[in-house]
C-alpha cells in the first residue's frame, strides 16, 4: 500500500488537520474510538493510505501533531476525534512563540525540531511504501515548522509525493470589498444591458 504520512504544525495547521480528520475518517466509516463502523467494503479498501491497523481492529490515523505550545494539543485532544491519535504522536513545547518568528525559528521551535524529527522518522520507517508527506499548517512567516521540517523534502527527492492543504492569509475586509466590487461590476454590466435591450424595443 502506498501510505501517507501527515503532519499538522501550529494552530492553524492542528485546526485544518482536526477537521481532516473528522471528515476522512467519516468517510472511511471510521468512529472517535477508531473503530470500523461502515457500511461497504469500498471504505477498507484503501484505509492503509492514511491508517496504522492497531491490535482490536483499531484504525489510528498516521498523524503527527506539533505546536509549540500544549493548548492546541489540549484543544484537539478534546475535539469529536481527538482520542483516535496515537499519544506518542503529540509533540509540543511548553511555551509558544507568542507570535514572534525569532523565538519560533532558533529557539523553543529549534529544541522541538529533533523530537518531530524522532516521531516523522519512526511513522516513515513503519511504512511499506511511504508514497509521501502531507503538511497543514499556515502561511505566515512565523510558521517555524516549515522551515525546520525542510528534511522532510529529503524524503519527497526520492520519488515520493508531497501535498499540502493551506489556509491563505486575507485580512476579512479585503474579501468583502472585492466581492463588493465584483458585486458592483456585474450589476453595472447588467443595466447597460438592460439599457441596450431598450433601445432596441423602442
Amino acid at each position: 500500500m502506498r501510505e501517507i504520512v501527515h503532519l499538522q504544525a501550529g494552530q492553524c495547521g492542528n485546526q485544518i488537520g482536526a477537521k481532516f480528520w473528522e471528515v476522512i475518517s467519516d468517510e472511511h466509516g471510521i468512529d472517535p474510538t477508531g473503530s470500523y463502523h461502515g457500511d461497504s467494503h469500498l471504505q477498507l479498501e484503501r484505509i492503509n493510505v492514511y491508517y496504522n491497523e492497531a491490535s482490536g481492529g483499531k484504525y489510528v490515523p498516521r498523524a503527527i501533531l506539533v505546536d509549540l505550545e500544549p493548548g492546541t494539543m489540549d484543544s484537539v485532544r478534546s475535539g469529536p476525534f481527538g482520542q483516535i491519535f496515537r499519544p506518542d504522536n503529540f509533540v509540543f513545547g511548553q511555551s509558544g512563540a507568542g507570535n514572534n518568528w525569532a523565538k519560533g525559528h532558533y529557539t523553543e521551535g529549534a529544541e522541538l525540531v529533533d523530537s518531530v524529527m524522532d516521531v516523522v522518522r519512526k511513522e516513515a520507517e513503519s511504512c511499506d511504501c511511504l508514497q509521501g508527506f502531507q503538511l497543514t499548517h499556515s502561511l505566515g512567516e512565523r510558521t517555524w515548522m516549515i522551515k525546520q521540517l525542510i528534511l522532510c523534502h529529503r524524503y519527497t527527492g526520492e520519488g515520493m509525493d508531497e501535498m499540502e492543504f493551506t489556509e491563505a492569509e486575507s485580512n476579512m475586509n479585503d474579501l468583502v470589498s472585492e466581492y463588493q466590487q465584483y458585486q458592483d461590476a456585474t450589476a453595472e454590466e447588467e443595466g447597460e444591458f438592460e439599457e441596450e435591450g431598450d433601445e432596441e424595443f423602442a
